[in-house]
């Protein structure tokens, strides 16, 4: 239960990149057969990307990963413009919040806007942090941590009304709600493979054509000249055929996945008392639960979890091992004590409701347990 962090391999998926991995071994750069061989189907993967997000072919540029693909939007434009103001949110991912730490260590200012109980950025605050100076705006489409999803055509207005690039984290909003980039209104969107269904090490970046940005790797003439790097035809293959798969079965898998989300919270509010939902409760991806238990150190509950078989997080992948509070949780003005016992439930494909059943089997008693060696809590009837 930590899809978030990380899928399985979609079985068709690794069914698509065999091939790849005895003799279809060329490099899509080399004019002879072997490369002529491996350059369709990793054209073939760029259609298929593009497909799911609603972008032009053309428009699609291969990355390593999502990370990649935020700095490369997001430093890409800084570096174009040579100086000026940044917009983004206090709830981004690290690959965006960290990317603007450093922009603002060589003279770029940014403005981190706050976000209300429920985590939602308010397009008035984006308008009203608008300065003369202002050349990109960046909020998440989807919250990694939480699951609420942002009101991203109407920052988009906004930044289109300012003829502002407007850039957009989508790697969580990917396969679980519908994302089309043209009817949102977004010049650069960023896209991570591993979050469904596909290897890790590929993403992709959506640049709006005519968009202008500079490049963050330099070498070859790969991507059109946009990325350099010898392209990872496995991972692009793969990437490409999950989004195929994501976009026919986007309907089923949103309606069973969002089933077990109901049934593991309802479950889960009837067994123990004392609960607490983060994040907007309906403006949301269906996969993803996260939920403070009162008097509870958040990493005792998912120790005692995994021990059992359960694999959940405490917060984002990205931030494990770290002692501090959510950052987002901590933006939400959530008080320190229920950021520290929150914990992330966030479903896939391959979980059904014994999983879920299973989970409300054992959780009541190992909540109970843990709160019991707590000097704070008082038990309610």
């Amino acid at each position: 239960m930590d899809n978030n962090a990380t899928t399985p391999i979609h079985p068709r998926v690794a069914d698509a990149v065999r091939p790849f991995l005895d003799g279809l071994f060329g490099n899509p750069s080399s004019l002879h057969f072997a490369g002529r061989d491996v350059k369709e189907p990793y054209e073939t993967a760029r259609e298929q990307i593009a497909a799911i997000i609603g972008a032009k072919v053309n428009d699609v540029v291969i990355t390593s990963c999502g990370s990649e693909a935020d700095n490369h939007a997001i430093k890409g434009i800084a570096y174009g413009a040579g100086k000026g103001h940044i917009i983004t949110s206090a709830v981004e991912h690290p690959a965006v919040l960290t990317c603007c730490r450093y922009l603002e260590t060589r003279g770029f200012p940014v403005t981190y806007l706050p976000v209300d109980g429920h985590g939602l950025v308010d397009p008035a605050d984006v308008k009203d942090a608008i300065r003369k100076d202002t050349i990109l705006i960046s909020i998440m489409y989807a919250n990694n941590e939480t699951g609420t999803v942002m009101p991203i055509a109407d920052i988009a207005r906004v930044a289109r009304e300012r003829e502002i690039p407007f850039h957009s984290d989508m790697v969580q909003a990917l396969g679980k709600i519908d994302v089309d980039v043209t009817a949102l209104g977004v010049d650069l969107a960023s896209f991570s493979g591993h979050k469904v269904y596909a290897p890790k090490g590929v993403g992709a970046l959506y640049i709006r054509e005519g968009l202008a940005l500079d490049n963050l790797i330099h070498g070859g003439h790969q991507e059109s000249g946009r990325r350099a790097g010898t392209e990872n035809v496995i991972g692009i293959v793969a990437f490409g055929r999950a989004c195929e798969l994501a976009r026919e079965e986007m309907n089923e898998r949103r309606e069973t996945v969002e089933g077990l989300r109901r049934r593991l919270l309802n479950g889960i509010l009837e067994r123990i008392d004392q609960v607490r939902l983060n994040g907007h409760p309906l403006q949301r991806v269906p996969n993803t639960l996260n939920l403070s238990f009162e008097f509870i150190e958040s990493e005792s509950l998912l120790l005692a979890l995994d021990m059992k078989g359960v694999a959940v997080s405490s917060g984002s992948a990205c931030s494990s091992g770290s002692s501090e509070p959510s950052h987002v949780l901590t933006a939400m003005g959530i008080p320190g004590p229920l950021c520290q016992s929150a914990l992330r439930f966030s479903l896939g494909c391959e979980n059904s409701p014994a999983d879920v059943d299973y989970v409300l089997d054992i959780l009541p008693g190992l909540v109970e347990k843990l709160r019991e060696m707590s000097p704070f809590y008082k038990k309610t009837f």
